[in-house]
């Protein structure tokens, strides 16, 4: 890691005056993918926020007709049930959202966890985790929570919790690797020589040098997070009526799909909205957190 931060620091003590105008570019170029990603993610933000406080109609109304198209009472019309899909979708933004953050916050705390425990373990214990986490991999973060769910029943809770230790190999694998990098370093055993303790290395040298690089990861698990949930919810084991995951709306739609083809292309644009916002999202985090992208800086 230091190797990286030097070469970095070296590449920006150099002076390139016929480079100015490309770094420019890119520096703007990468400042609007930033943020488009956070006006993507900020919209549903928003949406989800307001359904705590207002809602077009009650979420179980079923006054408003079967498959109506939309108009000026329901502005994305109704599902089969006579319910407002803007209603639907408002409440389905609130649990996207929700999943997204529970499972990134459980994943995060796991992961990171038995990371920083393989890196500082002995050989054996470390080697047995490592094998551990390489068999959770190697098995479909949805193949996992589906299991969990199975086993948990169906419900919100279940999904945040089966999908958040899904990730949590992915997350603790990076960590392990990101740790034992930072440990090699001079510093940390001249801060270990001046009597530190591993907490204090821990917390002064390890967690600020891995974090960058953590949060992009992070940031993409989150989009992982609401696709997972999504497919859980279009199988039936996510969070069960009357929460109005996009996941479940979709699966409720698709066979209306071709009387009232809104019902299937609202939920659908609303997981592609979140998702790729916060991709870019991650994006532009990772080119804050690569020493080597900032070097025109």
């Amino acid at each position: 890691m230091s190797a990286i931060v030097d070469q970095a620091a070296g590449h920006a003590g150099e002076t390139e005056p016929e480079g100015a105008p490309v770094a420019a570019r890119t520096r703007r170029r990468r400042s609007v993918t930033l943020s488009i990603g956070l006006v993507l993610v900020g919209l549903v933000v928003i949406v989800a926020l307001v359904s705590f406080f207002w809602l077009p109609f009650a979420p179980g109304d079923t006054s408003g007709g079967r498959l109506e198209h939309p108009d000026a009472a329901h502005w994305l019309g109704t599902d089969k049930l006579g319910r407002d899909l803007t209603t639907q979708l408002m409440i389905g933004a609130r649990i996207a959202l929700a999943v997204g953050i529970g499972s990134v916050a459980i994943g995060a705390v796991i992961g990171i966890t038995l990371g920083l425990l393989a890196a500082f373990a002995s050989t054996w214990l470390d080697d047995t985790i490592s094998a551990a986490l390489d068999i959770v991999i190697a098995f479909p973060t949805l193949l996992l929570a589906m299991l969990i769910v199975a086993a948990q029943g169906a419900s919100l809770g279940s999904a945040i919790l089966a999908i958040g230790l899904a990730m949590s190999a992915v997350v603790a694998r990076l960590t392990r690797v990101l740790a034992k990098r930072v440990l090699s370093q001079q510093y940390v055993t001249a801060a270990r020589t001046s009597g530190t303790g591993w907490l204090g290395v821990i917390a002064r040298h390890i967690l600020p040098n891995i974090w960058p690089t953590l949060s992009v990861n992070l940031a993409l698990q989150f989009g992982v997070a609401v696709l997972a949930e999504a497919s859980l919810s279009y199988l039936g084991l996510g969070a069960p009526p009357p929460n109005a995951s996009w996941g479940r709306l979709l699966q409720e739609a698709q066979g209306t799909v071709a009387v009232a083809p809104v019902g299937a292309i609202a939920p659908g644009v609303a997981l592609v909205i979140l998702v790729i916002g916060v991709n870019l999202v991650a994006d532009g985090l990772r080119d804050v957190a690569d020493p080597t992208r900032r070097r025109s800086r």
